[in-house]
């Protein structure tokens, strides 16, 4: 790089540093390994609570500053994300790659010393899960979807994992949940940025299905089996039927929207409501569960 071109560069700032985490999809890590560890119900630790926040944290940001490292060639090529620090110019690739490294490094350590070995261990298998099999799957097959959905399923584990010492069957349906809600969420997104996908030559469904049939169908195979595994607790004894009361009704109401979705006429406005319905959707039940599990059942 000559002078001339380093001196035009923009110096980076501490906001394009934070923007390379992500923090709206750390934060969701954030607050779904809280609802692992406060729907396990255990005794009252500060310190292994912080330490789990701000592992959970640093491991998320890590994770999310590498996988912008690595699909920097891509992010270039979309327009949903070549604002994006590093394709924007406004972190040094190199930079992006330390840091990331820095951040998991130490967001393991801390959760391993102080929130448990269990813990630590579904902390690592989310970070090599994300950067090892889901982001270059993004290339070559067209499940990545479904694979990026496992790796973002384990915060509830490392939450109950931390709580408990172990993961019991509410844990597992936590799990679930989280599974089977970022299908439709991510196929409402997959679908509104399909021209993005196609053009940086991933073979998203939403690329592959033109028509958009196959994307919708298998968001609503998705939502029923999401609405299905987020009734589980109740039966089981885990919580009462309150929970399952608003369960169902937040679940009657996203698997609408999954139906309409599967109309041809307007796929593009449906989609949008998808998604958006699909943010508030997760936190309405999964504060239903918390509420349920603290004070009623």
């Amino acid at each position: 790089m000559t002078a001339e071109v380093a001196s035009a560069a923009p110096a980076s700032k501490f906001g394009d540093y934070f923007e390379l985490t992500k923090p709206r999809l750390s934060l969701l890590s954030v607050l779904t390994t809280l609802v692992g560890y406060i729907a396990a119900r255990p005794e009252t630790n500060r310190v292994q609570l912080a330490s789990l926040v701000v592992g959970t944290a640093l491991s998320a940001g890590g994770v999310a500053s590498l996988n912008q490292w690595m699909e920097r060639d891509t992010d270039a090529l979309m327009k949903r994300t070549a604002t994006r620090p590093i394709p924007a110019g406004k972190v040094p690739s190199g930079s992006a790659f330390v840091l990331g490294w820095l951040m998991c490094i130490a967001g393991l350590f801390l959760t391993f010393a102080l929130a448990g070995k269990l813990a630590a261990l579904f902390t690592l298998l989310t970070i090599v899960s994300y950067l090892a099999w889901y982001t270059p799957a993004k290339r070559f097959t067209r499940w990545s979807t479904e694979i990026g959905a496992v790796s973002g399923s384990f915060p509830p584990l490392i939450g109950w994992a931390a709580a408990e010492g172990g993961v019991s069957a509410l844990g597992w349906i936590l799990f679930g949940v989280l599974y089977f809600w970022q299908i439709p969420h991510f196929m409402a997104i997959a679908w509104t940025y399909r021209d993005d996908y196609a053009g940086a030559r991933f073979p998203m469904l939403s690329v592959l299905d033109q028509t958009g049939a196959w994307v919708a169908g298998w968001s609503l195979i998705n939502t029923i089996a999401l609405v299905i595994v987020t009734l589980l607790p109740a039966p089981l004894g885990l919580a009462s039927h309150y929970y399952t009361a608003a369960a169902a009704l937040c679940g009657a109401w996203f698997l609408w929207l999954a139906i309409v979705f599967m109309r041809p006429a307007h796929r593009e406005a449906s989609a949008r409501k998808l998604f958006l319905a699909s943010i508030a959707y997760l936190p309405l039940v999964m504060g239903a569960l918390v509420v349920d599990r603290l004070w009623i059942s």
